[in-house]
C-alpha cells in the first residue's frame, strides 16, 4: 500500500515547473486554435475548396478556447486579490 514515499514527494520547484509547463501548453493550444481559424478563413476567402461549416466550426472552437482562457485568468486574478485582502 505504501510505496517508496521519497519517490512520490516533489519539491515546490518541481511543482512550479510542472504547473508552468501546463499553463504554457494550454496557452499554446489556444493560440494554435486561433491560428487554425485564421488559416481556414483565409482559405475560404481565397476559394481554396474549404466548406463554410468547417470555417464556422474552427472559429467557434477558437472562440470557446479564448473564452475559457479568459475565465481561468479572471478566476486567478480574483484568487490573488482575495489572498492580498487576507490579514496576516
Amino acid at each position: 500500500m505504501f510505496q517508496n514515499l521519497n519517490s512520490v514527494q516533489k519539491t515546490s520547484g518541481d511543482v512550479h515547473q510542472q504547473f508552468s509547463s501546463y499553463l504554457k501548453d494550454a496557452l499554446n493550444e489556444v493560440n494554435n486554435a486561433q491560428v487554425a481559424s485564421n488559416q481556414i478563413t483565409t482559405k475560404l476567402v481565397n476559394n481554396e475548396g474549404v466548406e463554410l461549416h468547417d470555417v464556422l466550426i474552427a472559429q467557434q472552437k477558437a472562440s470557446v478556447a479564448m473564452s475559457l482562457t479568459m475565465e481561468v485568468r479572471n478566476k486567478g486574478v480574483e484568487a490573488y486579490q482575495e489572498i492580498m485582502r487576507m490579514q496576516v
